[in-house]
């Protein structure tokens, strides 16, 4: 892990709009890059939070803290989202890393806990997530809901 960093996207030495790309990338649609870049442009005193996980400069992966992942359990939050690790990154432990932040960056905030919406299954359980019931996506396909509370 010495290699790698993690950035906050407002941080990010090759700016904010590359971290947009990024995780635009990942994550959206053609229609929908507005949405993104309003969102990562936009912080808010808590949240939303994005922030990418680096090597020599370069974006291997990302993260967020956000309100809602767009399930139907707005009672919940935050929410951890877009989690993405570049697949020859991958097996080096990174993805806890990415994790780790986010969850410490949550507590920081004052949240006691951490919510994220997945359809992984064994994945988030490794790293001290507990599955907890599932939600709603916009398409009415349950999702499962996943919390961990801070120690």
């Amino acid at each position: 892990m010495t290699d790698y960093y993690i950035q906050d996207a407002h941080s990010f030495p090759g700016g904010v709009e590359e971290v947009i790309r990024y995780i635009h990338g990942k994550w959206g649609r053609p229609q929908n890059y507005s949405f993104y870049r309003d969102a990562i442009l936009n912080y808010g005193k808590q949240l939303p939070r994005f922030f990418v996980l680096c090597k020599a400069g370069e974006i291997v992966g990302c993260g967020a803290l956000i309100v809602n992942d767009f399930i139907s359990r707005h009672d919940l939050w935050p929410w951890y989202a877009c989690h993405y690790i570049e697949a020859e990154h991958r097996g080096q432990g990174l993805g806890a890393i990415l994790l780790e932040h986010g969850r410490k960056l949550a507590k920081e905030l004052g949240f006691p806990a951490l919510y994220l919406c997945t359809d992984h299954d064994g994945y988030y359980e490794k790293y001290g997530w507990q599955r907890i019931e599932d939600g709603y996506e916009r398409d009415g396909e349950a999702t499962r809901i996943y919390r961990v509370i801070h120690k």
